[in-house]
């Protein structure tokens, strides 16, 4: 009260501007299971955190809840075509909007929703210089940049510029022309990740679906160093 007091009489503040003022609240994690990742017939565009939103709104249960964050939506797994949603509500030390909420069902289209208990889950960071999953940009240790299209030292932006099979070259028949900007690339793109031809940010990588699980994550990269290692013993070998 004394704070929105002080507000209404400052000629310094635009009271437009401002939020109610309120108590601390302490935040709440749940999920949601039971929702398809392709919820439109005939389509291939996938759930996202607008879609939960409206959902949220749509249903009495989340009356007087309010979001703390955007809706997170992945999939449950790579050859699944259901969706696993984290959600962040405001609540108080008691965890009453939580409990209110934890186990209850609702009805999305024809298929039923089951809220669920959940840790908090930030997600595993990206870094956006090397593009490798678990740790952030500022803890990189690699000296320059990566390319995210193809692996390259260079910045994502200046692949262009760099990637040979970009570069404008007479000598060749027939002669290749520079790949201008917004032109489609005449490549494939490389997954830094060694996951596929794609971008290593891209929403179709098992990085990208597995963000939220690092135990996953790790396990994929002690694989992908393990079958490293073999395939260049195996090149050996065959030399010797």
């Amino acid at each position: 009260m004394l704070i929105d007091q002080y507000v209404k009489n400052s000629s310094d503040i635009n009271i437009l501007q401002i939020e109610e003022p309120r108590l601390p609240k302490s935040k709440s994690y749940l999920k949601i299971i039971g929702i398809p990742y392709y919820p439109y017939t005939n389509s291939q565009e996938h759930l996202n955190s607008g879609d939960i939103e409206s959902i949220l709104k749509q249903n009495q249960i989340f009356n007087n809840i309010s979001l703390a964050s955007k809706p997170q939506v992945i999939k449950v797994s790579s050859k699944s075509d259901m969706s696993i949603v984290w959600i962040d509500i405001w609540d108080v030390q008691s965890r009453t909007n939580a409990k209110m909420l934890i186990n209850r069902c609702f009805n999305v289209g024809k298929y039923i929703a089951t809220i669920r208990e959940a840790n908090m889950n930030l997600g595993v960071p990206q870094c956006k210089n090397c593009w490798k999953w678990g740790y952030a940009t500022f803890s990189c240790r690699i000296q320059g940049f990566k390319c995210i299209k193809c692996n390259g030292p260079h910045k994502s932006e200046n692949h262009r510029e760099f990637r040979w099979c970009c570069k404008a070259n007479d000598k060749i028949n027939p002669p290749r022309l520079k790949t201008k900007k917004g032109d489609s690339y005449p490549h494939t793109f490389k997954c830094l990740n060694y996951c596929g031809n794609h971008q290593a940010d891209l929403n179709a990588c098992p990085f990208w679906w597995y963000r939220f699980n690092r135990e996953w994550q790790m396990k994929k990269y002690s694989e992908i160093c393990e079958n490293r290692s073999k395939s260049i013993c195996s090149e050996g070998n065959t030399a010797n």
